[in-house]
């Protein structure tokens, strides 16, 4: 029912080797739990809709994602960003790249894109 980003990702070796730990850390919801380790990748749900038709059940939904990643510097949040870039293409498409920015309380660095991703049911 929902898009398979974290199957995508765990799947392609460069992205889980960045973001692979005590755990995997991406995570849904745009949330990551506290004191989580950099650089961890955050999603969320913007939009989304069944495919609708006349005749039948929708058997496709589609999604628009927020996809953010964290980590301690700028060049680690682009790597790793590229390599999620990298596990997602292969199934759904980038349809915007969003901004880079610090986070003003933790400092984090923050890299943004959306995702357009059509589920089948």
């Amino acid at each position: 029912m929902y898009p398979p980003i974290f199957a995508a990702i765990v799947a392609h070796p460069p992205a889980l080797a960045l973001l692979d730990g005590d755990i995997v850390r991406v995570f849904a919801f745009g949330e990551a739990p506290e004191n989580t380790a950099r650089p961890y990748v955050t999603w969320q749900v913007i939009t989304g809709s069944p495919e609708n038709y006349l005749a039948n059940r929708p058997d496709i939904d589609g999604y628009t994602l927020q996809v953010d990643v964290w980590a301690d510097d700028g060049q680690a949040a682009r790597d790793v960003a590229a390599a999620v870039r990298d596990a997602i293409e292969p199934h759904a498409y980038i349809v915007r790249w969003g901004g880079e920015s610090r986070d003003p309380d933790t400092r984090a660095y923050r890299l943004s894109f959306d995702v357009s991703w059509f589920v089948h049911r």
